[in-house]
């Protein structure tokens, strides 16, 4: 039951972007088609779920006996940028097209702060090993939902009559605080 309490807080109540805000960057940057914004979850959910069980193990056995938890959050900045250019390197040889379209927005991986946000919030909310591996590919699933959801309605912006001064980054705006305000509704299940 706790590991269900874990997703479902992940993914719909305090869904990474759309109730804490993080990633914004991706969120706005890649949900222009949802071919991209489903790659980018990809990628965003296999960086997510590593650095959480590398960092944990950094945190664990390294910095906390060496009494050197100030150093946490500049290991942690530099296994998540391994695991993007790790993730970069396999993109290209296995999907050149969804790496070209994915385009800078990758490397922006590394900065993502949803990513050194889940790897953070593992440690501050106490959650062991296993706690934090269902708490990172819950939020990434949060991620991909929104940035995906939010791609599809932006499709289907483009094909709908939006007075000129709305289109563009105004009604994505508009649009992304509309679906936020959406999944605020689902904070009364946990």
């Amino acid at each position: 039951m706790e590991y269900i309490l874990i997703i479902i807080g992940a993914v719909f109540v305090n869904n990474i972007v759309l109730a804490q805000f993080l990633g914004i960057c991706p969120f706005i940057g890649v949900s222009s088609k949802v071919s991209t914004s489903a790659g980018m979850s990809g990628a965003v959910m296999f960086v997510m779920t590593l650095a959480t069980v590398v960092t944990y193990l950094i945190y664990t056995y390294i910095l906390v006996p060496f009494e050197i938890t100030f150093l946490q959050t500049i290991s942690y900045i530099l296994v998540i940028a391994a695991l993007v250019q790790m993730v970069e390197i396999i993109l290209k040889k296995v999907s050149p097209a969804l790496y070209q379209a994915l385009g800078i927005f990758l490397p922006l991986i590394t900065t993502n702060c949803a990513v050194l946000g889940v790897a953070l919030l593992t440690v501050q909310k106490d959650l062991n090993l296993l706690q934090g591996v269902v708490f990172a590919i819950a939020n990434a699933i949060g991620f991909g939902l929104a940035i995906i959801l939010f791609a599809g309605i932006r499709e289907h912006l483009e094909l709908m009559g939006v007075p000129k001064g709305m289109q563009g980054a105004p009604v994505a705006l508009i649009t992304a605080g509309i679906l936020a305000l959406a999944f605020m509704g689902f904070a009364g299940l946990v």
